[in-house]
């Protein structure tokens, strides 16, 4: 193995560990800890995308149509998601997100963020503008 090999190696391995932190790190700033990570993500979804059929739900989340159907049952008992008959298909509903769920994630992300923000404000501004630049490269990394 090359230096150069070995150098993205190691990089590879720390980089992979500090996010996998730092994520942990920023999901433990919940308002609610009653909705599990599961149940905002499926919400995140729905606000991202719109309103879909469990079936849609379930591709997007990657998980099987069964597992989202449970999510789903959970999120209507909550009062968090709705569903309402399929514009063209009598068999399917589509589920879309209630004011309630839409302030829930509204709250938070402002939570996550506001934790984030007070953390940034203590590293100085030379810190601050390699991560605006690590964010960058990070999103390129995820899209690619």
């Amino acid at each position: 193995m090359t230096r150069s090999t070995l150098d993205t190696a190691a990089l590879a391995h720390d980089l992979r560990l500090a996010v996998m932190r730092f994520s942990r790190r920023l999901r433990n700033q919940r308002v609610d800890t009653s909705v599990t990570l599961t149940h905002l993500a499926a919400l995140s979804t729905l606000k991202r995308h719109g309103p879909m059929s469990p079936g849609e739900l379930a591709a997007h989340e990657r998980v099987q149509p069964p597992s989202m159907t449970r999510v789903v049952v959970a999120l209507e008992a909550r009062g968090l998601v709705t569903r309402t008959p399929h514009p063209t298909d009598g068999r399917q509903v589509v589920i879309g997100l209630t004011d309630a769920a839409e302030t829930l994630l509204t709250e938070e992300a402002r939570a996550r963020e506001a934790w984030l923000s007070g953390r940034l404000q203590s590293l100085t501004p030379e810190k601050r503008a390699v991560l605006r630049e690590a964010a960058e490269i990070m999103e390129e990394l995820a899209g690619g």
